[in-house]
């Protein structure tokens, strides 16, 4: 294989890697909060928030992220009347299957950083004074953000992985281009190289979150 064949290859290569890391920003940025925010919900003392929080939950983690994928992308449009309405971007429709999916993951890893927590956390901050906000502020998140920080990052590093789903909605990310080249040069060398990008931006993200994980272990 020349240099030639290779600077040939990672050129649409890398563009396809641009939109995988758009799509993991935005499920990212999106779905952590939402995840937070459907942990809230699951122990809310409102009754059918909570059933309707844990019941999405169930769904999203209980089917494959292709089959939702897929729903959103194809099946949504097929809905009768209001079908024509749901017809979305091809990346829009994967950023919302991304964000809806990872939603319910990290609600999950948040619930379990807070059911981690002490009680016995609770009832010393109501003996010094604090209310339920600054407890919750002061004390009980920042203890649950160091606590679920490794389950966070793992599951990104999932995420970044999953983007290659992508390629089953006709968007064309890291893997599109690298299936394209090899079925044009009839050899599997592009699939190695797909493989190297993914391990480089999947190395990136563990630097990040060893960083973070270093910084908030000690304040």
């Amino acid at each position: 294989m020349s240099g030639d064949y290779f600077i040939s290859i990672l050129k649409p290569m890398f563009e396809g890697a641009q939109t995988t890391i758009l799509l993991f920003l935005i499920a990212i940025v999106v779905s952590i909060p939402l995840g937070f925010l459907l942990t809230l919900a699951v122990k809310s003392r409102f009754r059918p928030i909570s059933w309707i929080a844990q019941v999405y939950i169930y769904v999203m983690r209980g089917t494959p992220l292709l089959l939702q994928l897929l729903v959103i992308t194809f099946g949504l449009p097929m809905i009768p009347v209001i079908g024509e309405y749901l017809i979305l971007d091809r990346f829009v429709a994967a950023c919302l299957g991304f964000i809806l999916n990872y939603a319910a993951y990290f609600a999950e890893i948040f619930r379990g950083g807070l059911l981690a927590i002490d009680k016995g956390q609770y009832e010393a901050a109501k003996v010094l004074g604090f209310n339920k906000w600054q407890t919750t502020m002061k004390i009980i998140l920042p203890q649950m953000f160091r606590i679920a920080l490794p389950s966070v990052a793992n599951e990104s590093v999932t995420l970044v992985k999953d983007t290659a789903l992508l390629y089953a909605v006709a968007v064309p990310e890291l893997l599109h281009f690298a299936q394209t080249a090899v079925n044009r040069d009839f050899t599997i060398m592009p699939f190695f190289v797909a493989g190297v990008i993914y391990l480089l931006m999947t190395m990136v993200l563990t630097f990040v979150f060893k960083w973070l994980e270093k910084r908030f272990k000690f304040e």
